[in-house]
């Protein structure tokens, strides 16, 4: 009998049984649903924070002085010539000198957060400038009261025309030179909420000439643990007492993440394989019930001249065709939750082609897995006892 013929069989034997069919298929459907949502939603997660690591710059390296005391520190100079000196490893560093600040112009006001840096921080970060330009050695070097703003700021305070004017940052008037490129649709809180002025000007607000913060970045990510080394060993050597200092290298951090988040996706992929195994169980189940009742038909195709592996090869794909029908179906479920429960999160979660094929597959082996005992059952049946069978 050809394989079409089975298939045509196994068609009209779950269409002749649909409640049944239906029943049975609802455990594939749950778990292919649940595989391909989790699977769906754990890869959105995974891109959302490595898009997070990759903003804040994955090949960076922060360093912090924790001296109350203040008679530990790393200076500026130190910084620089290790830089400049292992260049093929450091494409740069800035200090960070974070102030939370009001920020000014007439009656309008911002609470925000302004950052000091250093004339390489901008590029270093790879931002982009709409207007104006980025800070300079001259104004790192003469204190000028000069800033670098988000798009938020300029269009709250000056309504989009910000370059050249004038804003007071806690109460100190600083020239807008240079405007960001939006990022964050300007809402406040995000990317587009910013001010950078010149590392010295914030160090001088707050009555502090020694630096806490540094962000230095290698050359790439492949080398990030050579320049951890080499910051690691100035720090020793400036500071002494690994208490006083704390190194923290975004790669090593993402990565701790990435595998936090890969186990989390296999646990959850494994608690959703429980499904299917009971799917498939409930497949054999019905697919010997089938068996019980089509014992008398077995026994007329047997004795009309069908062979084993005929009787075999229609209860194996009547299985599998159930199965596969059940991944399909849950297939399409698990891809609009995905789908809604990203448009819900704000996230781009959208399911990936591996994991539709991984799970049609799945499902498919299933059916066939499942229905084999009871399609060799079958098969095995004696013609002359089917035939006698009431």
């Amino acid at each position: 009998m050809s394989i079409w013929k089975c298939f045509k069989m196994a068609i009209a034997s779950i269409l002749s049984n649909k409640m049944r069919s239906i029943l049975t298929m609802l455990g594939i459907i749950i778990g292919i649903t649940a595989v391909i949502a989790l699977v769906s939603l754990m890869s959105g997660m995974t891109n959302e924070v490595s898009d997070a690591f990759d903003e804040i710059g994955i090949d960076s390296i922060m360093v912090t002085v924790m001296d109350r005391s203040e008679t530990k520190e790393l200076p500026y100079e130190d910084v620089n010539d290790l830089v400049e000196e292992h260049s093929s490893v450091f494409r740069g560093f800035s200090p960070t000198v974070a102030m939370n600040v009001t920020i000014k112009n007439g009656n309008d006001s911002i609470s925000t957060a302004a950052t000091g840096v250093n004339e390489q921080y901008i590029s270093l970060k790879e931002l982009n400038l709409d207007y104006g330009r980025e800070l300079t050695y001259i104004d790192i070097e003469k204190k000028q009261k000069v800033c670098v703003i988000g798009t938020y700021i300029a269009n709250e305070v000056f309504g989009g025309d910000a370059l050249g004017k004038t804003l007071k940052v806690s109460g100190v008037p600083y020239e807008v030179v240079g405007i960001l490129e939006e990022k964050d649709d300007s809402t406040s809180g995000s990317n587009d909420d910013i001010i950078y002025i010149p590392y010295t000007v914030a160090l001088q607000a707050r009555h502090n000439s020694k630096i806490s913060n540094y962000v230095i970045y290698a050359k790439n990510q492949d080398i990030v643990d050579t320049a951890k080394h080499f910051v690691e060993e100035l720090c020793e050597k400036d500071i002494g007492d690994s208490d006083y200092y704390k190194i923290t290298a975004m790669k090593t951090v993402a990565d701790q993440v990435s595998g936090i988040l890969d186990k989390m996706e296999y646990m959850l992929i494994a608690i959703a394989a429980i499904s299917l195994v009971v799917a498939g169980i409930g497949i054999m189940n019905i697919m010997l019930v089938s068996v019980t009742e089509r014992t008398r038909e077995i026994g007329i195709r047997k004795s009309l001249g069908a062979k084993q592996k005929d009787i075999l090869t229609q209860f194996v794909i009547e299985a599998g065709m159930l199965s596969c029908i059940g991944g399909v179906i849950g297939i399409i479920v698990g891809s609009l939750l995905a789908i809604g429960a990203g448009k819900l999160l704000d996230m781009a979660i959208m399911p990936t082609a591996n994991s539709i094929i991984v799970s049609f597959t799945v499902s498919a082996m299933i059916g066939v897995f499942f229905g084999f005992m009871p399609a060799r059952k079958a098969a095995a049946l004696n013609p002359i006892d089917a035939l006698r069978y009431d």
